[in-house]
């Protein structure tokens, strides 16, 4: 039984794995994680470089890591998970 006047421990950062999944440190360095962003009523790719990279003109590089989801660059549909490089 908890005792309502202390804290409950916050597990919400942890991840499963072993030791053994983990990258090293080497290759974290080498391969940054690309961010995920999840497309939303009035998105454009223009949008969304100038929102992740400060210059919206660098929405080709968007575009180019979803070119599996992106047929059209003009046409991109709500609810979409864009990944956004790391440039």
């Amino acid at each position: 039984m908890t005792n309502p006047r202390e804290p409950s421990a916050d597990f919400s950062n942890v991840r499963s794995g072993s030791s053994s999944d983990a990258m090293s440190r080497d290759e974290a360095t080498a391969r940054p994680e690309a961010r995920m962003h999840t497309v939303v009523k009035g998105d454009t790719l223009s949008k969304i470089a100038k929102e992740y990279y400060g210059d919206a003109s660098k929405w080709k590089a968007i575009h180019e890591a979803n070119r599996d989801l992106i047929a059209n660059p003009d046409l991109i549909q709500i609810g979409w998970e864009l990944t956004i490089p790391q440039l």
